[in-house]
């Protein structure tokens, strides 16, 4: 017994394990700590839509100040070449300024008669495809036609079966409200006032690139210096800077060599086509080719009236209308990209957004310089540590 006793006081009892250690499992998610502060969050949604509004609001002061701003960065080389050659800055400016002037000028005159005679041509077109569609839908009434003869069969219906008109309450005088009258003096005068608006920015335009040009780099000096007083506060908005004026002028570079080549080419092809005054549609495709999207559109439908008053078949409309599409889908979804790729770091995804968006703030202004403002936003928040998130999804 004493033995036995001792046997089992040395040998250790075996028992359940402890409860804490069989309940902890290891978890194989991984949680990620991001405090939210919901003030901080409010004041960035009121600011960003308080900058919306103000740039809704005074679009007329801010889109001549960015266009002009991007027409000093596009001429700026040339004025530097001439500043090379002892030409004083100010002068080269005038000159430049003047010479471009004076060549767009020269063009326009010279190819008024054909531009006259094409837009004159248009309403001509338009009518006359509308004429063709009314005798190609009566030969063969489409399920749209018969939809809608059957609705005024069923309104012709209802209104034999004797349904009461609503009567007139006693003493209440009915009264049909006319639409107004055309009146050519109106639309005269609202045109009028839309050119004069439209020369009074193009001249806003050419005093601020003239400005910005004959000043060369005094702006950038003095955006180094208000940047802070150390050193690499400077350094930083240097490169900032250089970043900046180098992706735009590629990008213009871009912009200039693509609208060339589509402009070449809309002129070869239509010529080949046969089409009359081809190379107006060369230099007006060449020129809409800088606004996105619509400026494609704009040329195919134009093209394919003009085509089909010439040719008299909607074939050769479709025939016109689809070599233009072509040659601007091979600009925009092949050449384009690839170019801006190689001129600049930005995500073709957010191009788009950021493009749409500005579209809609600013028109056609804002598809124009929806990619420069890109540009400049991405190369600021690249150097600012609480906006590096923003310049990350901007970046390639």
């Amino acid at each position: 017994m004493t033995g036995e006793a001792s046997t089992q006081s040395t040998t250790p009892a075996a028992g359940p394990p402890p409860a804490d250690t069989a309940a902890v499992a290891p978890d194989p998610r991984v949680l990620l700590h991001m405090p939210v502060d919901v003030r901080s969050l409010s004041l960035v949604v009121l600011a960003l839509l308080g900058s919306l509004f103000v740039l809704r609001w005074a679009s007329a002061v801010f889109i001549p100040l960015l266009v002009g701003v991007l027409f000093s960065y596009a001429l700026s080389p040339v004025v530097d070449w001439l500043q090379r050659w002892h030409v004083p800055r100010m002068l080269g400016a005038a000159v430049l300024l003047a010479a471009i002037l004076g060549g767009a000028g020269a063009t326009v005159y010279s190819l008024s008669g054909d531009a006259a005679s094409l837009i004159g041509s248009l309403p001509v077109a338009a009518q006359k495809l509308r004429q063709s569609l009314h005798v190609s839908r009566g030969r063969s009434p489409g399920a749209l036609a018969t939809v809608q003869k059957a609705a005024t069969q069923l309104e012709q219906a209802a209104e034999d079966s004797g349904a009461a008109k609503p009567a007139a309450s006693p003493g209440v005088t009915r009264v049909q409200v006319e639409p107004a009258k055309f009146n050519i003096k109106d639309y005269l005068w609202s045109g009028t006032i839309g050119l004069v608006s439209l020369l009074g920015q193009m001249l806003v335009v050419m005093f601020i690139s003239y400005f910005l040009m004959a000043s060369g780099d005094v702006f950038r000096r003095k955006l180094v210096k208000v940047a802070g007083p150390t050193f690499s506060r400077k350094k930083i908005t240097l490169q900032a800077l250089d970043e900046i004026t180098g992706q735009i002028q590629r990008y213009l570079l871009v912009q200039l060599f693509t609208s060339l080549l589509v402009g070449l080419a809309t002129w070869l092809a239509f010529w080949r086509i046969g089409l009359q005054h081809a190379a107006v549609w060369g230099i007006v495709s060449g020129v809409l080719n800088l606004i996105p999207y619509l400026g494609s559109i704009a040329v195919a439908v134009g093209s394919a009236m003009v085509g089909f008053l010439q040719f008299g078949t909607i074939e050769m409309a479709l025939l016109v209308a689809l070599v233009s599409l072509v040659i601007h889908g091979i600009e925009g979804y092949l050449l384009t990209p690839w170019l801006t790729s190689r001129a600049s770091s930005m995500n073709p995804v957010a191009i788009f957004v950021g493009v749409l968006a500005w579209g809609w703030l600013w028109g056609v202004w804002g598809l124009l310089l929806g990619v420069p403002i890109l540009m400049v936003i991405k190369a600021i928040c690249d150097r600012v540590d609480d906006l590096k998130a923003v310049g990350e999804f901007l970046g390639a």
